[in-house]
């Protein structure tokens, strides 16, 4: 169940739907093995058998009849965990046994009939990926361990001239059923834009870069290409296989590229700006990233027509996207010790591909060891002397600060610089105590009728800055509570 897990976590959204296809080659005696196709279902409300007269072999009804309510129930128990996940965040899960077929034939069938942004295989599948991938169109990853996939984007076709004025149209308020920002084909940032399948998530990276590489993708570290210097890290834009990408540059003694290498070496999530490469010469090191092709949720904010078309729905599905990276750094990134981000705010979350938005900058980050006891080596990089409850407690509160970005439609350091001050939290946690919530919303947004969501934020906004040392809230708690959860508001 690997597969179905890594897809869940990292490529599944709202409303997708997910078909499971178990698919055996031989299935009990060789002269009862024919090709059939069972679908069921979880719940057990539907089954359908259709079988095909291409089998060659004399079936045994009832061995087989046996093999095949076997099956059934080992599925049914092993994807009733999957089944409630699924229902849980409003994605359909179909389910189907095959039997007999090849299984690079049934595959592709499947795929042309459903036509899928994903096909995720298991990792006893290797070996069909190729003939798989030469008859579809989308992409494929290919399962090599828990959590670890080799990835092959879809043919795209050749992009054109990028322009960071790409003007993609987020969800508005005539949309009432809302519109999940993160699906590529509700939104109209074209295929054809190199933004459209970051570098990181694409077969061979993140890898080694060459010197010569970057001063190629730089044009030889030209002014032109410099976008800013910020804390002695010189950070370049620059074209690579006809996709943006942004470089970091760091003097050689510098601790930080040493810990974001380990950190982001480590992560792989959707709602991460993920690493794309790294190069060490003999002076400078360097790190690159996937570039933000839609600007910073910050940005966005700041501007007043790409801050209209960010609707509630729209904003919402951001804290739930952003609250799930940030449960993945502190609950999911088990092995080595727990990563806490330490700088979450609205301008280091970034739009790239289909406007899904992503958890960037990872220059304060920390990796937490479990004894909080690292070798000597690892000192620096990991900072042993930030405990681990402070470490998710910093995360949580910036979270319930960006929650108030969101709702109030403000960046909290303008807002900061413009009111004499005073931060957005002194601003609008009073506020929103007192239950004067009209005071806070974002006045750009107007009849609105999903106030639902915005009550969601507004309590685990509230939950995240009141937590203390005697009731602390963990991410997965908060995000419960942004998606609604009953139970956990009534325990927070």
């Amino acid at each position: 169940m690997d597969a179905l897990d890594w897809a869940l976590k990292r490529v599944v959204r709202r409303q997708d739907t997910v078909i499971v296809l178990g698919v055996s080659g031989g299935f009990g005696k060789k002269n009862s093995c024919f090709p059939l196709n069972m679908g069921i279902s979880i719940s057990g409300i539907w089954e359908r058998l259709e079988f095909s007269s291409q089998g060659q072999g004399e079936a045994r009804p009832r061995e087989l009849g046996e093999e095949i309510q076997r099956k059934k129930e080992q599925y049914q128990n092993n994807l009733q965990p999957f089944y409630r996940i699924c229902k849980k965040n409003e994605v359909n899960m179909e389910v189907k046994l095959a039997f007999g077929f090849c299984p690079e034939k049934i595959t592709v069938e499947q795929a042309q009939n459903s036509n899928p942004r994903w096909i995720v295989l298991d990792s006893c599948f290797k070996r069909h990926k190729v003939c798989i991938y030469a008859h579809v169109g989308c992409n494929i990853a290919v399962m090599k361990g828990k959590d670890v996939a080799t990835l092959t984007p879809s043919k795209a076709p050749p992009p054109g001239n990028f322009t960071q004025t790409d003007n993609p149209t987020f969800p508005t308020e005539d949309n009432q059923d809302g519109v999940d920002p993160s699906q590529e084909g509700d939104l109209s940032v074209q295929p054809r834009s190199p933004c459209w399948y970051p570098l990181s998530w694409r077969s061979g990276f993140p890898r080694a870069f060459t010197q010569t590489e970057l001063e190629d993708i730089t044009n030889g570290f030209s002014e032109e290409n410099l976008i800013r210097v910020e804390d002695d890290i010189k950070v370049y834009e620059g074209m690579f296989e006809g996709t943006p990408v942004v470089i970091k540059s760091f003097s050689e003694n510098d601790e930080r590229f040493w810990t974001m290498l380990k950190i982001l070496s480590r992560v792989r999530h959707r709602n991460i700006s993920n690493l794309v490469g790294f190069c060490c010469t003999g002076t400078s090191v360097f790190l690159l990233s996937d570039y933000p092709c839609l600007g910073t949720l910050e940005e966005n904010l700041l501007n007043n027509n790409s801050a209209r078309k960010l609707s509630w729905k729209a904003r919402w599905y951001i804290a739930v996207e952003i609250g799930g990276s940030l449960r993945y750094l502190h609950e999911e990134c088990v092995d080595g010790g727990a990563i806490v981000h330490l700088s979450v705010c609205s301008s280091n979350v970034i739009f790239s591909s289909g406007c899904s938005s992503m958890l960037g900058n990872f220059t304060n980050a920390r990796r937490l060891h479990k004894d909080n006891a690292p070798s000597n080596e690892d000192a620096l990089a990991e900072n042993s002397n930030l405990e681990e409850d402070e470490g998710f407690s910093i995360d949580v509160h910036d979270y319930g600060m960006f929650l108030i970005e969101l709702i109030s439609g403000k960046a909290a350091l303008s807002h900061q610089n413009w009111n004499g001050g005073q931060s957005l939290i002194q601003w609008a946690l009073p506020l929103l105590e007192n239950g004067q919530i009209s005071e806070v919303l974002d006045p750009r947004l107007q009849d609105s009728n999903d106030t639902r969501v915005v009550y969601h934020m507004i309590n685990a906004a509230i939950h995240c800055l009141r937590s203390d040392a005697d009731h602390r809230i963990s991410m997965s708690e908060v995000l419960a509570v942004v998606r609604g959860d009953q139970l956990a508001m009534a325990k927070c």
